[in-house]
C-alpha cells in the first residue's frame, strides 16, 4: 500500500513537471509568434499591387466644397482628396475597391468611408473593367472646423486569390490583409504637383 502511494505521488510529480514545462514552452513560442514585423513603407510614387488592383497615387489635396467630383459634401464642408490611377487585374469587371485604402491619423473622420468617384465623368463607385487603367478620386469628408493636414497616412490592403473558397467552393479574392503604409503630402488644391513622399 505504501509502495502504491509512492508510485502515485511520483506520477503526480512527473505529470506536474511535464505540464509546467509544456506551459513554459507554449508561452515562449506564443511570445515569439505574437511579435509582428512592422509593415513596409510603400513609396508614394510607386505602382502598388494589391492582388486585384494595381494602384498609382497621383495627387493629394484638400478642397472646400468644390472640385470634389460631385461627392455629396455638406454645405461649406472640406474634403481630403486622393487621386489614384487604378487598373483592374482580374478577368471581370469589379468595384471591389472600397477597402483597399484605409485612412488613419487624418483630419478626415476616420469612422466614415470615402466616396470613390471615377474622375472621368464623376460617376460614383463604378465598376472598373479588366486591364483598363482609370483615374479615381478617394474623397474623405473632413470634420467641421478641421485644420487641413500637410500629410496623411494610409494603410494599403491586399487580398489573395483562391480557386475555391471554404464556404461555397467558388473562386474569388479573400483574406484582406495590410500590405504596407503610405504617407502622402497634401497640397492646397487640385492643381498641386504629383504626390510627394
Amino acid at each position: 500500500m505504501l509502495e502504491a502511494a509512492r508510485s502515485r505521488l511520483k506520477a503526480w510529480i512527473v505529470a506536474g513537471i511535464g505540464t509546467a514545462a509544456a506551459i513554459a514552452v507554449a508561452g515562449v513560442l506564443g511570445a515569439f509568434g505574437a511579435r509582428h514585423e512592422p509593415m513596409p513603407a510603400l513609396a508614394p510614387t510607386s505602382r502598388i499591387e494589391t492582388g486585384q488592383w494595381l494602384l498609382q497615387p497621383l495627387k493629394a489635396y484638400v478642397t472646400e466644397g468644390k472640385d470634389a467630383y460631385g461627392a455629396p459634401l455638406k454645405p461649406g464642408g472640406k474634403a481630403l482628396v486622393l487621386q489614384v490611377e487604378m487598373t483592374n487585374r482580374t478577368a471581370k469587371s469589379s468595384k471591389d475597391y472600397f477597402e483597399i485604402l484605409r485612412a488613419s491619423q487624418t483630419a478626415a473622420d476616420a469612422a466614415t468611408k470615402p466616396f470613390i468617384v471615377l474622375m472621368r465623368g464623376a460617376t460614383l463607385s463604378p465598376e472598373l473593367h479588366p486591364g483598363m487603367p482609370e483615374r479615381m478620386a478617394y474623397i474623405w469628408e473632413m470634420q467641421p472646423g478641421a485644420v487641413s493636414p500637410t500629410s496623411f497616412d494610409l494603410t494599403v490592403i491586399g487580398k489573395t486569390y483562391k480557386q475555391r473558397d471554404n464556404l461555397y467552393g467558388l473562386p474569388g479574392w479573400f483574406n484582406p490583409t495590410p500590405i504596407g503604409t503610405l504617407t502622402l503630402a497634401v497640397g492646397a488644391g487640385p492643381d498641386t504637383a504629383q504626390v510627394q513622399p
